[in-house]
């Protein structure tokens, strides 16, 4: 990686959890090939233990429509690099559990997207006032490769919590593995704590099998 995609920090930087480095430029990773955005047949879903026990859903035009926000927030990638100081555009995911509430016996959520990848998080997690279901950053659309049309941001955890091209969220009364998480990756994914891989967790941070 060359000396000008990297900003020189000190060590004690406040804003670097341990064992991360800043980062210039934003790298695309991801796992299998980037989707074909097709805005006529695009829609996101909210499903599961729903108040309602109903399926909601919005196309393109209504999820462009719904309110939207600005968050300030750092992302960590596991692989250890973070971007510093990020502007991020879309609506808060506090916002589609206002017009979508859950069950009160709900505890965790599973945020689906394209090809069937998936990553679960603690509801409290995915109610923060930071998470957001982004659209922009620093005042551009997403590109394709970075999740366009949305990608989920959760920046108090690890990037892989964080799904691009998201497409539906369930709501679970149980914890259950993501696609990650099924494959040796933290339950928990916070950054400060360095929760990088399964072999680390305590007892009560996964899944009761």
């Amino acid at each position: 990686m060359g000396q000008s995609e990297q900003e020189p920090l000190p060590p004690s930087d406040p804003r670097l959890p341990p064992g991360q480095r800043a980062q210039r430029g934003w790298p695309a990773l991801h796992y299998g090939p980037v989707p074909r955005f097709k805005p006529l047949t695009w829609d996101l879903q909210v499903f599961g233990a729903t108040a309602s026990a109903e399926k909601h859903s919005w196309d393109f035009a209504a999820f462009s429509a719904l309110p939207r926000t600005t968050v300030r927030a750092d992302l960590h990638c596991v692989t250890k690099f973070s971007m510093l100081g990020n502007e991020w555009t879309g609506v808060p995911a506090a916002a589609l559990l206002d017009l979508v509430p859950p069950e009160p016996g709900v505890t965790h959520v599973m945020v689906w997207a394209e090809y069937g990848y998936s990553a679960n998080l603690r509801l409290a997690d995915f109610a923060d006032p930071r998470t957001i279901f982004a659209t922009h950053r620093n005042g551009e659309p997403l590109t394709a490769e970075h999740g366009f049309p949305v990608r989920l941001i959760v920046p108090q955890l690890y990037a892989w919590k964080g799904p691009k091209w998201v497409r539906a969220i369930e709501y679970m009364r149980a914890d259950r593995r993501g696609f990650w998480e099924e494959r040796g990756y933290h339950n928990l994914a916070d950054p400060w704590r360095e929760q990088r891989y399964s072999y680390q967790e305590e007892p009560g941070e996964g899944p009761l099998r």
